[in-house]
C-alpha cells in the first residue's frame, strides 16, 4: 500500500487534533521541499529511526531497445536511493 501526501495529512490530523489541518500540511509541505531541496544540492538526508536517502550518479551508458534492438545512448543520471535504519529493520522484521 502507498501512502500519499493527503492520507499522511489526515494520518497526522487523526492523531494530533489540537493542531489545525492546514498547519500539519504546510509542515508536510515545508518537510517535503527540505528534503527535495537537499537531495539536489547532493546533500544526504538522515532521518533516525527510518533511514538515509542520499543520491547516485549513473554514468553515462548504450543500451538497446528491447522492441527494435537498436542501441541508445542514455546520458548520466542521478537518482535517489534510500537504506532503512537498522530499527526500521527489526521493526519490520519482528525482532
Amino acid at each position: 500500500m502507498a501512502i500519499v501526501k493527503s492520507k499522511l495529512v489526515k494520518d497526522l490530523a487523526k492523531n494530533y487534533p489540537n493542531f489545525p489541518k492546514k498547519d500539519l500540511e504546510k509542515l508536510v509541505n515545508i518537510l517535503l521541499n527540505e528534503i527535495k531541496n537537499s537531495l539536489k544540492k547532493g546533500e544526504r538526508v538522515e532521518l533516525r529511526g527510518f533511514g538515509v536517502f542520499y543520491t547516485n550518479t549513473q554514468k553515462q551508458s548504450i543500451r538497446r531497445n528491447p522492441k527494435t534492438g537498436e542501441k541508445v545512448s542514455v546520458p548520466e543520471k542521478k537518482t535517489i536511493q534510500w537504506k532503512m535504519s537498522k530499527e526500521m529493520f527489526k521493526k519490520l522484521n519482528d525482532e
